[in-house]
């Protein structure tokens, strides 16, 4: 009876007329129904009771906002799919009238999280990392430096600035293009294909039955292998399929995804199910552990701990470059390292910053956009001087919403944690006058 309830799940249960073909209502209709076409006899409908939580749903669809994406999270240890959103939606029970063109409703009636595929970026970076563990001597000793820029055959691979010297922790940490293409480079496109195909990446598979979308990756050559590494270039992934490599490597027993919690006649009788898929990790166990261990490194390092409380979260970042002239795709994708909380989750906002009118851009790369109530500032992941020449002055207490991707949103957090924590921020901070900033928190806020 909870309208907001039916939005979140439309696109798992099912509309009135069945548009959904991946919906449980349209998918398993001949199970519901209990109408064999074959021998043209019924033997009445079953119950289908579906693992998803429709509060935890809701609550996904409230942080999307209206911005079209998808949000998907399940219990890698059993299987069960706790979050399956896809935006933008529509309450089944009040069908609105879909007009062609209204861009309101694009692909609505498409769940975002089976059945469609989205360049990846840096989130295939994981990917990445393991074939670099597993085939390039010595790739946890070895260090890169980035200058911002590395040219190889065909092209420019480019960083939004200059990383220094790293390590591969930090490469992966700062989300480093040139440390990724360089490796990929290397490790040839062969190997990087037949990774993108252990992580399952590559592959259509069944979740309790219904279809989701195979992704790809394209081998190509000098700076288009290079950008394949990095996760761009023609490199397309399904964001259940992330969803699930992200459980494989986890650690100890896990499951695929299932939607089907169980399945009974009528009269309440229980029918035999095919349980949840068991998945073997993809790679070597030391990878894993090492994948797991980077993984919890960038949220400490990078996104900042403080974003997730007490848990324990692995993740990874991705700003993914979709047609020229469009905005970026966003992901975020991760688990939680808790045996008491055996959670995987992928988030993907499409077009991420398309409901902002630009207003003005400065020649620092400060993008100025217009909501519907209030101005906000969105830093192009290509930004340099993130702040101190950006020409936008911010007064005591005043406050504003920042939308950030790639290195600005890793920027801000790093100035946010070190605020909090009273210590120098890293990141390349400069101060107003254009030299790094020295000093507590009480500098920062009064400056």
């Amino acid at each position: 009876e909870d309208g907001v309830i039916r939005r979140a799940t439309l696109h798992v249960v099912g509309d009135r007329d069945d548009n959904i073909s991946t919906s449980a209502k349209a998918a398993m209709r001949r199970r519901l129904v209990g109408f064999d076409p074959l021998t043209g006899t019924s033997a009445g409908g079953h119950k289908v009771y579906l693992t998803i939580d429709a509060e935890l749903n809701a609550a996904a669809l409230e942080a999307l906002n209206g911005r079209k994406g998808a949000v998907g999270g399940y219990n890698h240890r059993t299987g069960d799919v706790l979050c399956m959103v896809s935006s933008p939606t529509f309450d089944p029970a009040e069908p609105p009238e879909i007009r062609d063109g209204d861009s309101r409703y694009d692909g609505v009636y498409l769940n975002r999280v089976l059945s469609s595929t989205f360049a990846p970026g840096s989130v295939f970076k994981l990917v990445t990392t393991a074939a670099a563990l597993e085939n390039l001597d010595g790739a946890l000793d070895r260090h890169f430096t980035c200058t911002g820029r590395l040219e190889l055959d065909g092209g420019v691979i480019t960083c939004p600035y200059a990383h220094g010297d790293m390590d591969l922790y930090d490469a992966l940490a700062r989300s480093c293009n040139c440390a990724y293409a360089q490796m990929a480079v290397e490790l040839g496109g062969e190997t990087l294909a037949r990774y993108a195909e252990k992580a399952g990446l590559t592959e259509s598979f069944t979740v309790s039955g219904i279809s989701a979308a195979a992704g790809q990756f394209t081998v190509g050559q000098g700076a288009d292998l290079g950008w394949s590494g990095v996760g761009q270039y023609d490199d397309l992934v399904n964001p259940c399929a992330f969803l699930r490599f992200l459980g494989s490597i986890t650690g100890g027993r896990s499951a695929g995804p299932r939607l089907v919690y169980k399945e009974t006649t009528m009269h309440g009788i229980p029918l035999p199910g095919d349980g949840a898929p068991s998945l073997k990790a993809p790679f070597d166990a030391d990878t894993c552990r090492v994948l797991r261990d980077m993984m919890r490194n960038n949220v400490q390092q990078t996104y900042g701990q403080s974003m997730f409380g007490s848990l324990a979260v692995c993740a990874k970042s991705g700003t993914a470059e979709a047609a020229p002239g469009q905005s970026p795709h966003a992901w975020f994708a991760g688990f939680v390292a808790d045996e008491d909380l055996p959670l995987a989750f992928v988030v993907l906002v499409v077009k991420s910053f398309y409901p902002y009118n630009v207003i003005k851009t400065n020649t620092y790369g400060a993008t100025i956009m217009q909501t519907e109530d209030k101005e906000v500032i969105y830093w192009l992941f290509n930004t340099a001087e993130l702040w101190a020449n950006s020409g936008i002055q911010v007064k005591k207490n005043e406050r504003i919403s920042i939308r950030a991707s790639g290195a600005a949103n890793n920027a801000i957090h790093y100035l946010v944690d070190a605020a909090n924590e009273d210590r120098q921020p890293g990141f390349g901070w400069v101060g107003t006058e254009g030299f790094e900033r020295k000093g507590g928190h009480n500098d920062f806020r009064d400056k």
